[in-house]
């Protein structure tokens, strides 16, 4: 489908051919002509960056009545930035229409220039709903003729606490007056403003109701909460062209972030509410042209937020609603390009994944943490791809080749690369080879019982080592002395059970007797005392059962560790 199918007229054809336009995007596809139809209100829903603005603007444009000089068109969003950037997209599409005039009246701005604005006459007021009602107060604003009232981003101008302005603006609104309402999702608030002031409203979805943008891959990764930022720092040195925003809950929080990644060299910036507008404006502004690789934000500060070609948002933590989520990861994965969206969850919030999940229909992966193997690879073989991309224009180079060819006479090719990453990157190896692993146990689903199933019909054996609480064993120590004792093989460990006299671990049945045997034969000790390995119930089922009966409601999930070279979930690749 084409512009000049959907009922379009010649001028701003040719408006928005001049800036490229030739395909619509499905919202605009399904949404242009229904507005130009029949007057009918309107709910359209459709992610962030699918292109609503020309949705709506376009028919807009192509209705208006360039002889009145009071305003016909109302446009209501959540934030100065979105106000700005609807205003200047309007001015654009019209700039084959004579004499279309759009005014953008917002907050944290000289109330004066705008008022005079007002008087001399415009045909399209964008606005931020405490500004709009300022204006009505004052007696500054002429809705008599209003033929139309937008509400863009609606949930997130209801999440932002607008709901007393809008219900006061759009009440000022005369009968009769088209209402179109666009937004992400449909929570309760946005249902209860579209009932009260909308008359019988057609609805357009686009994608799935209440779902994240489609281009989104959706991941998480299982930290404890000391390790948050140490894993926020591994995925930026593992992706140095991130360019994302990382969403906070509180301002402290934002604060203390960015001012940690400024401080171990990385280029980031905070936005929250407690910056002046003078200094928001400043690292939007940066943001925008790329001088900062991550913006440290709260869902608030970054509502209405107008930024293309994110490639990742890092959620720190998690929202508590559906809502948050769904506007976090939709900054991403715009206008038809890709993009990631990841979660840093503890092990209490595997049921919070599911949730997200199950409701906005999208599988999360879990992904292991990058580990410094990881994030070195990554950086050399990015290294490697621009050196063999490059094509270095003929001068000084070529004159002194001879000279540098003869200086490294007899080093090998193999020998000069290692050198060469090396130097480039000695910084990062020296620091990721002091840094432990920083994966957390991830939490699994499942009672004991099917666990039980699981282990008898999926291969996996439990074994029984004879140390446990009393000899200060944890599970790391154990999958240690499963090394130590077992050097010829790959062992992959599944649940661990610490008792206090005895462990149970589980290991693939196939491995299962080579495990035994190795403590059997290699002596291991921990602790003073000699370690030896059976088959869960051969050795002491009584003292077992036990220590299970003692805490029946102990949960047994599985370890994601390895005891050696084992495969970890979602291993990271380029």
């Amino acid at each position: 489908m084409k512009f000049t199918e959907l009922g379009l007229s010649p001028e701003i054809l040719e408006g928005i051919s001049r800036l490229g336009f030739e395909t619509p995007t499905p919202v605009q596809a399904a949404v242009i002509p229904a507005i130009l139809k029949n007057g009918r209100d309107l709910v359209a829903l459709a992610q962030t960056g699918t292109g609503k603005t020309a949705a709506f603007g376009l028919p807009v444009l192509q209705m208006l009545d360039t002889d009145i000089k009071t305003p016909q068109t109302l446009i209501l969003c959540p934030t100065r930035e979105l106000c700005m950037q609807i205003a200047r997209d309007l001015e654009n599409f019209a700039a084959c229409v004579r004499g279309v005039r759009v005014l953008a009246v917002y907050g944290g701005a000289d109330i004066k220039p705008q008022l005079a604005a007002m008087v001399r006459g415009v045909d399209i007021v964008v606005a931020t709903p405490g500004r709009m009602v300022d204006l009505l107060r004052r007696k500054r604003a002429d809705f008599s003729k209003i033929k139309r009232v937008v509400l863009d981003e609606a949930d997130e101008m209801l999440n932002m606490g607008f709901e007393e302005d809008l219900e006061a603006i759009l009440s000022e609104v005369p009968d009769g007056a088209q209402t179109l309402l666009f937004s992400a999702t449909m929570p309760r608030q946005v249902a209860s403003i579209a009932k009260k002031y909308m008359k019988d409203p057609e609805e357009i979805t686009v994608g799935t109701r209440n779902a994240g943008a489609e281009n989104v891959s959706h991941e998480y990764l299982v930290v404890h909460a000391k390790d948050r930022y140490r894993a926020l720092k591994r995925l930026a040195d593992f992706y140095p062209d991130m360019y994302g925003i990382v969403f906070c809950r509180t301002r402290q929080e934002t604060q203390d972030i960015a001012d940690h990644l400024g401080k171990d060299g990385y280029k980031s910036e905070s936005l929250h509410g407690d910056l002046t507008q003078q200094q928001r404006d400043r690292v939007m502004k940066r943001f925008r042209a790329r001088e900062l690789q991550m913006l440290v934000a709260t869902d608030v500060a970054a509502r209405g937020l107008d930024v293309t070609d994110l490639t990742h948002v890092i959620n720190y933590s998690l929202p508590d609603d559906l809502g948050s989520y769904t506007h976090r990861s939709g900054r991403t994965g715009r206008a038809g390009k890709t993009g990631v969206s990841i979660a840093l969850i503890n092990m209490r919030e595997h049921n919070k994944v599911k949730f997200i999940e199950k409701q906005l229909g999208r599988r999360f992966v879990q992904r292991s943490v990058p580990t410094g193997a990881d994030i070195c690879q990554a950086r050399l073989l990015g290294l490697m791809e621009r050196l063999s991309q490059m094509n270095p224009e003929p001068g000084l180079i070529d004159e002194i080749l001879p000279s540098l060819c003869a200086s490294l006479e007899g080093v090998s090719r193999e020998e000069l690369l290692r050198r060469f990453a090396s130097m480039e990157l000695q910084r990062m190896l020296d620091y990721y080879s002091k840094e432990p692993d920083i994966n957390a146990e991830p939490l699994h689903e499942g009672s004991h019982a099917a666990r039980k199933k699981q282990t008898a019909a999926g291969g996996l054996v439990e074994l029984c080592m004879n140390i446990g609480k009393a000899n200060r064993l944890a599970p790391k120590q154990l999958m240690n002395l499963v090394n130590v004792a077992d050097r010829a093989s790959s062992v992959e460990i599944g649940r661990i059970n610490i008792t206090h006299l005895q462990s149970f671990f589980e290991v693939p049945r196939d491995a299962a007797q080579a495990v035994i045997d190795s403590f059997a034969k290699s002596l291991v000790d921990f602790e003073g005392r000699r370690v030896s390995v059976t088959l869960a119930g051969a050795g002491n089922p009584a003292k077992r059962d036990e220590k299970r009966a003692a805490n029946p409601h102990r949960p047994n999930h599985p370890k994601s560790n390895h005891a050696k070279g084992g495969k970890k979930p979602g291993h990271w690749q380029k």
